[in-house]
């Protein structure tokens, strides 16, 4: 047997995109077999918006729930699962007829499955039938309210806080409490409720519960945090929004960024040696009122623009390499900020070959991971839709005649003639 440590595990992975898939993904690549239940291909439609990217050492399924047969199959397929992930909207499983009840009601027909549910909103929210993205998640979460941005507005981190941070890994997080939980105590499934909006909040705890604790502190205790509230006049003021000048990203002469983040006084005394050296040693003298930081500058917040202007001249004089050298090997905590590509020859483990793709994280020293196969390191090999149908339906033993319903009600798709042509 494998020694992966989700070996055994069966997953029923509805397709989505971004979170459902990432949970799906986090559980692969730890040896779970995830099936991914996709739609059967419609004749002439237009090509998919997205392709899922995320569907490593995952296998698919085309049928149709929506017929007789393809919902008989279907939950069949969930009835031999130790997990299921719906990533649909509140209240599609249940119209499907496919909802929790069914497997794990009264009368279910399979009491140990960990039922996995990820929505944007909270089912019990005013939100819960809205259409959201992960920037609606964010801003409902409370987060985006604290992310550095321009002074007028925050930015926001792509799509990863609240859909892969706050919603996938959540989620998975939650079926492997649930699945222990399962082994270790009841014998028996649950249903796994995670929501993006939450998960964001939970996910930030530190900067949240600061940021609430701060706003009714004393001022001396505000002047030292890292956040303050969310009123926006403090925005990008404070320790790790973008406010303090030793805590940003610089840009230089080539166009390309150094990160600074020597928060620590010790940090911040090696970060103002080497900077200081590396520059002319005319630099700035023909300013007037020329200003050089110190140590005992640090806290000094309304010394903190002459600061960062400082800062900001000082890195455009030369190229990302130049500082980089300047950094390398010193506690200034002032990195290169690297590209996607860059980064994918330079980080990674000992016994992990450079890839594009990110390997698994975190590694356990007996229980590895599923490594990333040889031809997806420079590349990507897309699982496709419906690829391993007849694989998974001879699984189930589906009998001739099931077979042949499926191909005549059309649950395979409208341009199957014949079971023994997938």
């Amino acid at each position: 047997m494998s020694n992966h440590p989700l070996s055994g595990i069966k997953v029923v992975e509805f397709a989505g995109l971004a979170p459902g898939p990432f949970a799906g993904l986090i559980l692969s690549d730890w040896g779970a077999d995830v099936i991914r239940v996709d739609k059967p291909p419609v004749p002439n439609a237009p090509p998919a918006v997205t392709q899922d990217f995320l569907a490593r050492n995952k296998r698919s399924i085309a049928i149709d729930p929506k017929v007789p047969g393809g919902l008989e199959t279907v939950r069949k397929l969930v009835n031999s699962a130790d997990v299921l992930i719906d990533p649909f909207r509140p209240g599609v499983m249940e119209r499907l007829g496919l909802g929790p009840d069914v497997f794990l009601g009264p009368s279910g027909s399979n009491k140990n499955l960990v039922y996995a549910r990820l929505v944007g909103f909270s089912r019990t929210g005013v939100q819960k039938d809205q259409a959201g993205h992960d920037l609606n998640y964010i801003a409902l979460s409370g987060v985006l309210s604290l992310l550095p941005g321009t002074s007028s507005a925050p930015s926001f981190p792509l799509n990863i806080l609240a859909d892969f941070a706050g919603g996938g890994l959540m989620c998975a997080l939650g079926i492997l409490v649930a699945l222990f939980e399962r082994e270790t105590k009841s014998g028996l499934g649950q249903v796994v409720e995670s929501d993006m909006v939450s998960g964001t909040r939970y996910l930030s705890s530190f900067p949240l519960i600061q940021s609430y604790a701060t706003s009714v502190a004393p001022k001396a205790v505000q002047a030292r945090s890292a956040f303050s509230d969310t009123n926006a006049s403090t925005r990008m003021q404070n320790l790790l929004d973008g406010g303090a000048p030793y805590y940003g990203v610089y840009t230089c002469a080539d166009g390309r960024w150094m990160s600074v983040g020597c928060l620590e006084p010790k940090f911040f005394k090696i970060f103002l040696e080497r900077f200081i050296k590396a520059l002319p040693e005319d630099f700035m003298k023909d300013v007037e009122g020329a200003w050089v930081p110190n140590l005992e500058r640090q806290g000094n917040r309304a010394e903190w623009p002459k600061m960062k202007e400082y800062f900001e001249s000082g890195f455009r004089l030369y190229g990302r390499d130049y500082w980089e050298k300047v950094f390398e090997g010193s506690d200034a905590c002032a990195m290169p900020v690297l590209t996607p590509a860059e980064a994918s020859t330079l980080i990674h483990a000992a016994n992990e070959p450079p890839s594009l793709i990110p390997h698994p994280h975190p590694r356990l020293t007996r229980s590895p991971f599923i490594p990333i196969p040889a031809e997806q390191s420079e590349g990507l090999k897309l699982t496709k839709a419906g690829q391993h149908t007849k694989e998974i339906l001879d699984e189930l033993e589906l009998t001739e005649q099931e077979k042949s319903r499926l191909v005549s009600q059309g649950a395979l798709g409208k341009e199957v003639r014949t079971f023994a042509k997938l």
